[in-house]
């Protein structure tokens, strides 16, 4: 695993980026695969808060997608201990998800491909049918196709069938329109819902 220090408009001891890099490897057991994680303290001389000074942004890169977290304080070594708890917090997330829903997704698109397909000569580009869909070499991949039957709810009856399967969003028909909806989790234990209109 690569790390990467750098510091715009402030200046990063060797000390300190001896630290950091000591610090960073604890990510490698929360995050398989781990190929660089990149540690950019900033400094912004326009802020008014000297809470918000220093900016850390640590961006986390692995053969799935980048993961980023930031954080801002008055001293060098707070800001980046506060980013790297929230990274390390949005990797615990990530693999309570995976492990909660387990099978929703495929570990790997050569695992969840048929094994034909997996044996294919790099220059021959196989088509096959997933759920319906024409998928040509890797991708799209449709992992998973669920139907299920549906009564029409409300809006909060829909909010506590979410949370009870635990998704961050749930599909219904609404009772008081006939229009699909969805009702999704926002930031801060909010909520958003959108509704279709069906022509």
């Amino acid at each position: 695993m690569d790390i990467v220090v750098t510091g715009r408009r402030i200046t990063i001891s060797p000390e300190l980026k001896e630290l950091v890099t000591e610090r960073v490897t604890s990510v490698e057991r929360l995050r398989d695969r781990v190929i660089r994680v990149e540690v950019e303290f900033s400094a912004s001389d326009t802020t008014k808060d000297p809470a918000d000074a220093i900016t850390v942004q640590l961006t986390l890169r692995s053969r799935g997608p980048v993961i980023r977290a930031e954080a801002k304080a008055s001293d060098k070594m707070a800001a980046f201990e506060l980013a790297l708890d929230r990274l390390k917090a949005q990797l615990r997330k990530a693999a309570d998800r995976r492990k909660t829903h387990r099978g929703l997704r495929a570990a790997s698109i050569s695992e969840a491909l048929p094994a034909e397909a997996a044996q294919a000569d790099e220059g021959e580009v196989e088509s096959h049918t997933v759920a319906g869909l024409v998928v040509t070499g890797d991708g799209p991949l449709v992992v998973r196709e669920k139907e299920f039957e549906a009564e029409p709810l409300t809006l909060a009856q829909a909010l506590d069938e979410m949370e009870l399967v635990g998704h961050d969003f749930f599909l219904y028909k609404d009772a008081d329109t006939g229009r699909p909806s969805v009702v999704y989790r926002r930031k801060a234990y909010n909520y958003g819902v959108i509704h279709l209109n069906v022509s």
